[in-house]
């Protein structure tokens, strides 16, 4: 992100970061800033800056714009999937979901964890999970959620008493009883 915005906002850049010491300390800002979000949604952040901006960015901007990268994939923020998940009812598949990788976090968080934690226990691993999912989306992974397959439907008539009867006793000869 800093070699992106060093070759883009050049002499701003070198204005704002004159010594290793300023940058050393600015990217540990950065770094503590923007831990929640995965490294390739940092790096859409970043383009969509140098895309919008004439002006290097603060880290607020960068914020909006981790955001705004993630909307433009369609994906939700972090925290408004993590409600999602968490209000889901079951079957869970079969939910509109706002984005695939809302229910495949749920889904790799487990259920019965973010139905039953509290949020303390429960959010840092399905943020885990779905920043790793978010990662793939902004990748250009194309993130489909599974069917379930549905259960056969008998159609065969109920067996009538005479047959009932020797199904019961070929059951009986087959196990000794």
């Amino acid at each position: 992100m800093f070699a992106l915005f060093r070759l883009n906002f050049g002499n701003q850049y070198y204005a704002a970061y004159p010594d290793n010491d300023t940058l050393d300390s600015a990217k540990r800002l950065w770094l503590e800033s923007l831990a929640e979000y995965p490294p390739p949604q940092i790096l859409a952040a970043a383009r969509l800056v140098i895309d919008s901006s004439e002006y290097l960015p603060t880290v607020h901007r960068m914020l909006e714009c981790c955001q705004q990268a993630l909307s433009g994939v369609g994906l939700p923020d972090s925290k408004d999937a993590y409600h999602e998940a968490c209000n889901a009812r079951s079957p869970r598949s079969a939910q509109a979901w706002s984005h695939p990788a809302v229910y495949l976090a749920g889904r790799d968080t487990g259920w019965f964890l973010l139905s039953g934690s509290e949020e303390k226990t429960a959010w840092p691993v399905f943020r885990r999970h779905y920043q790793q999912w978010c990662a793939r989306a902004l990748a250009g992974e194309s993130l489909e959620i599974p069917e379930v397959a549905a259960l056969e439907r008998q159609t065969t008539a109920p067996l009538s008493r005479k047959q009932q009867k020797q199904a019961l006793e070929k059951l009986r000869r087959e196990t000794g009883i």
